[in-house]
């Protein structure tokens, strides 16, 4: 494992960043406004995964929410009223900064070659939904709450939640959820397959640190790569996803926790894996 740090130590923009032990811990920490994501806070979290993506020391991240709640979406208050009269912006404002923000963040996510555990208790709504879902792993308190409120509120769903939803549950349920607003516990969740684990919210931290430990003791490369087709394989066809499948194998065969894999097979015993 590497040496504990911090980088950069604090709190900015509401989120937390720091690192030990091959674990990038990642914080919404702004409970006053059930952990709301403004686009400061936005690019930080983009900044610290698109760091992420090139530290050999790191072996997995972690989303997790400060206070009762996970995060309840985007701020539409904090985006669009400052403290001085903001002119009218031109036409496409929206398309433009969407594609560099919230959809950059969920992307990131789906394309760092490291797993993601997100760690979800009471709400996760639009955005902080999107996030989970586009994590690896989320586990959830049985007792939170999954919301995509979009059509509630009189505009579409963004943050590849048309894309994501279907994928996970089906296009009955996700009718359901993106159509009709309908919020989902994560006991339910867990049972349509949008998330990986739910559990009582008195275990999550337990549950969260024993995934955590599994992920950042594996072998690091072959779990990035395997993550890495898995999400081609949704976009092509399968002589095309059999081709990533092959460089990956390449690649991955090539790695030191390749040939430990190996020992430990030949000697009967557990892989100590370095993530190299």
């Amino acid at each position: 494992m590497s040496e504990r740090r911090e980088r950069p130590p604090g709190t900015d923009e509401g989120i937390s960043v720091q690192a030990g032990d091959g674990v990038l811990r990642i914080g919404l920490d702004r409970p006053s406004r059930k952990n709301s994501l403004d686009p400061a806070a936005v690019r930080r979290i983009v900044g610290a995964l698109e760091d992420a993506a090139t530290d050999d020391t790191l072996r997995a991240i972690v989303l997790a929410g400060t206070g009762p709640d996970f995060c309840s979406g985007a701020d539409w208050v904090a985006s669009n009223h400052g403290t001085e009269p903001q002119p009218k912006p031109r036409p496409g404002s929206i398309q433009r900064r969407t594609a560099l923000q919230a959809h950059r963040l969920v992307a990131l996510l789906t394309e760092v070659q490291l797993p993601v555990v997100c760690e979800v208790r009471g709400w996760a709504a639009g955005l902080g939904c999107q996030i989970a879902l586009a994590a690896d792993f989320t586990v959830a308190a049985e007792s939170s709450r999954f919301w995509l409120p979009f059509t509630q509120r009189g505009f579409t769903p963004d943050s590849g939640a048309t894309w994501l939803v279907p994928r996970l549950v089906g296009v009955a349920r996700a009718k359901e959820l993106l159509l009709l607003g309908r919020p989902v516990t994560g006991a339910d969740a867990a049972a349509w397959g949008m998330i990986h684990r739910a559990v009582p919210e008195a275990d999550l931290g337990a549950a969260v640190d024993e995934l955590v430990t599994e992920l950042a003791e594996s072998a690091t490369v072959a779990v990035g790569l395997t993550k890495r087709s898995i999400h081609r394989s949704l976009e092509v066809g399968l002589s095309e996803a059999m081709e990533h499948e092959a460089v990956a194998l390449e690649l991955s065969s090539r790695t030191a926790d390749f040939k430990e894999g190996l020992r430990a097979f030949t000697e009967r015993r557990s892989p100590r894996f370095e993530g190299r």
